[in-house]
C-alpha cells in the first residue's frame, strides 16, 4: 500500500527485518504475550537480555568477517526507516489481532484489553501511513462489527483511542 501511494519500499531490507526481528527469541524462548506485557519494566528487561545474548552469540559463534553483517541483521528492525515502520505496524496489528481473539473468546484476563489498547495506540501513532489509514477505516470497523462478549466496551475503547489520536508516552 505504501508503494502504491508513491513511497519507495526497499523490499530486501523489509524482508530481512521481517525474517529476523523475532530471531532473538531463540535465546530466551517465545515468552507468552501476557507474561511479556505484564509490566513495562519486564518488557525492557527482556529486550535487554535478548540484546546481550544476541551480541554474545555473534561475538562467540560467528566468524569475525561476518559479525558486522549479523549484528546488523539481528538488531532491532523496528527503526525510523519506512521498512522499520512497516514492520512496527505489522507487528502491532498481529498483537492487536491476538489480543482481540482472546477478548472475543471471552478471556477474562485484563492484560488482553491492555495489550489491545497499547497496540491500537501504537498503530494510530503511524496514521500518516497509507496502510494504517486503510486498516483503521476498513479493517478495524469490520473486525469490531463481529458479535462478541463486551463488544460495546471494546468499541467504546477503540473510539476513544481513535478520537484522541497519536499520543506520546
Amino acid at each position: 500500500m505504501e508503494e502504491n501511494a508513491g513511497q519507495i519500499v526497499d523490499w530486501r531490507a523489509l524482508y530481512e527485518k521481517a525474517l529476523n526481528h523475532d530471531y532473538n527469541e531463540r535465546f530466551i524462548g517465545d515468552i507468552k504475550t501476557p507474561v511479556k506485557y505484564a509490566t513495562p519494566t519486564l518488557r525492557t528487561m527482556l529486550a535487554d537480555v535478548e540484546h546481550k545474548l544476541s551480541q554474545n552469540f555473534v561475538q562467540n559463534e560467528i566468524p569475525a568477517e561476518f559479525q558486522a553483517a549479523y549484528s546488523r541483521r539481528l538488531s532491532e528492525g523496528k527503526d525510523e526507516t519506512l521498512e522499520g515502520q512497516i514492520l512496527s505496524v505489522a507487528d502491532k496489528i498481529d498483537l492487536l489481532y491476538e489480543s482481540f481473539g482472546e477478548i472475543q473468546k471471552g478471556n477474562p484476563e485484563p492484560v488482553f484489553r491492555d495489550i489491545y489498547q497499547e497496540s491500537l495506540k501504537t498503530i494510530v501513532a503511524f496514521k500518516k501511513m497509507t496502510s494504517v489509514q486503510y486498516f483503521l477505516k476498513a479493517v478495524l470497523p469490520e473486525m469490531l462489527a463481529e458479535p462478541f462478549t463486551h463488544q460495546d466496551q471494546l468499541q467504546a475503547l477503540t473510539t476513544q483511542i481513535l478520537t484522541a489520536g497519536p499520543q506520546s508516552d
